[in-house]
């Protein structure tokens, strides 16, 4: 419980129109910060000193969206996600082998700067088994937020490996019930399809749940306590979401004026997920392995997320970001790549995608008095980069420092894909151009 004060460097608060506060002072005890002032204003005899020489502190970033048993390793052709489940599951030694994995790839989040996730479809209970151990210091991690295994349909997105298959609003209930025995954090619908279950070219995102399922389960988890996260890739699909009680619209479709409205009357929140879509919608089939209809559907979905986002923004109405990680090409230590392409595609400032990964994300998961920003009181979660990440958002690729509950990582290392950085970097590169000019609109 010492008390660390955290000097020479240049405060980035996490708010929407942050800019460098230089010669600030952040105090920690414990896994709290207990002052940020300027250095004249702090005393710091008991303090141990943590020397920043003058690099940049920031909020630990916050992934809204991610699938923890999946990895983003690209593969040439759709893995069987039932059969990956069932072997995964099938005795006591690929079960431990799992246990593995989940541990290794939340690990992997946190070096990458990711201090708080939100698990969004996972294998059976595991999700709040890693919550519950990162909790209790028995495995290093960020602070999860666990669904566990989500709620879909007969042939439905996920259906039968992520997701079970509720046929009426009955089974739908009784899903809910069963998975609160965990007690999650939230529950997820997969409401619609996605790009590639979708049966024919232009259609991705079908709608599979009936608007009766959706809301009776809805109600249901609403009534227990847990809000709901909805897969929603077309405009039907979220209209229906919306319309059934959902609380988070996860990737999105071109929306309408009646969804802007809903929107505005749930008080529901947009969770962008630009990065699974990016190498459908932009990829070399060549590289991508996608065949013609799953390219075109991963340009329909691409453009859709966008749109959703854009259109929220222009309207106040919340927007999150996370990676969907799990998909081909999107890892577990890439979040950083959302950010940049949220600044890229959608055309908001850095400032304000970086106010996106931290204090919004951390406001639409109702942890806004937790965690997102650098303020007194709240929890010791925050980044050290060397270089201004408001001047270029690959500061955030090679870390000093991640700070998680007051618990200090200095230099973290992260394996990662060769294959997969160059890719993305090329593509991005080629694709959207090294930057874009900020713009102010998002944040005025």
């Amino acid at each position: 419980m010492k008390k660390k004060a955290f000097i020479n460097m240049q405060l980035l608060d996490g708010s929407e129109n942050m800019a460098p506060c230089p010669g600030y002072v952040l105090v920690t005890e414990g896994d709290k910060i207990t002052a940020v002032a300027p250095e004249k204003e702090i005393a710091m005899e008991d303090c141990e000193i943590v020397n920043l020489e003058g690099r940049y502190l920031m909020p630990g970033l916050i992934n809204l969206h991610v699938h923890i048993p999946a990895d983003g390793k690209p593969r040439k052709k759709p893995a069987d996600a039932k059969k990956a489940v069932k072997f995964a599951t099938a005795n006591v030694f690929t079960r431990k082998y799992l246990e593995h994995i989940y541990k290794v790839n939340v690990y992997t989040e946190l070096l990458s700067g990711v201090t708080t996730l939100r698990c969004v479809g996972g294998v059976e209970n595991y999700d709040t088994w890693i919550r519950d151990a990162v909790r209790s210091g028995r495995v290093p991690g960020p602070r999860i937020l666990a669904a566990n295994k989500a709620i879909s349909v007969p042939g439905g997105h996920m259906a039968g490996s992520l997701a079970y298959e509720a046929a009426t609003a009955e089974e739908a209930v009784r899903y809910v019930h069963d998975i609160s025995r965990d007690k999650p954090d939230l529950i997820k619908l997969m409401i619609t399809g996605g790009v590639l279950d979708a049966a024919a070219k232009g259609e991705p995102g079908v709608l599979k749940m009936p608007p009766s399922i959706v809301k009776a389960a809805c109600e249901e988890a609403h009534k227990l306590g847990y809000r709901v996260a909805a897969h929603a890739e077309s405009t039907e699909g979220v209209r229906v979401a919306l319309e059934n009680g959902v609380d988070t619209i996860e990737h999105g479709a071109v929306p309408t004026a009646e969804i802007i409205g809903l929107f505005r009357e749930t008080s529901a929140a947009h969770v962008a997920t630009i990065s699974p879509a990016l190498p459908y919608a932009l990829f070399d089939p060549a590289v991508s392995h996608a065949d013609e209809m799953s390219r075109h559907n991963g340009k329909v979905v691409f453009d859709g997320i966008i749109e959703c986002a854009k259109q929220c923004i222009a309207n106040g109405i919340p927007v999150g970001l996370g990676t969907d990680t799990g998909c081909p090409y999107v890892t577990h230590y890439d979040m950083w790549r959302e950010i940049q392409y949220f600044h890229k595609c959608c055309g908001v400032s850095k400032a304000y995608a970086l106010y996106t990964a931290t204090r919004r994300n951390a406001e639409i998961l109702g942890l806004g008095d937790v965690t997102g920003s650098i303020e007194a009181g709240k929890s010791a979660d925050f980044i050290v980069t060397k270089e201004n990440p408001l001047v270029d958002l690959t500061a955030l690729r090679n870390l000093s420092m991640v700070v998680a509950r007051g618990n200090i990582i200095v230099n973290p290392k992260i394996k990662k894909m060769p294959e997969v950085e160059t890719e993305l970097d090329k593509y991005v590169r080629s694709h959207l151009g090294d930057d874009v000019e900020d713009t102010n609109e998002a944040s005025n």
